[in-house]
């Protein structure tokens, strides 16, 4: 079975924010990737990485396990499509979800 593509860029935001961009699927093929990049971009960030998932076209629950291991320290961007995913899963209770346009499908604590 070919793994499915993924691909993931650390980089900053326009406001410096640190981000880790998933483009792709996210399923149990490639979270162990997955899994790492997260780690290693939260190595380099004192606070908060933003994990913008609007390129993502597809998260399973290994991906939304992945999530929910580093929920304390991280914000998620997400589309409407995976919106409902992120309630549904209770990951909107435990961090901040944003929509497309910013706005927050969720709130979660805050440190």
């Amino acid at each position: 079975m070919t793994p499915t593509p993924l691909t993931l860029t650390p980089g900053r935001g326009p406001d410096g924010t640190a981000v880790l961009k998933a483009v792709g699927e996210i399923d149990m093929s490639n979270t162990d990737a997955f899994s790492a990049a997260l780690a290693a971009a939260l190595d380099d960030v004192p606070g908060r990485l933003v994990v913008d998932l609007t390129g993502c076209e597809y998260l399973d629950s290994a991906g939304i396990n992945v999530l929910f291991a580093h929920a304390g320290r991280i914000e998620l961007v997400a589309t409407p499509l995976l919106a409902p995913v992120m309630t549904f899963s209770g990951l909107t209770a435990v961090t901040t979800v944003r929509g497309l346009e910013g706005d927050a499908v969720g709130r979660g604590p805050r440190s």
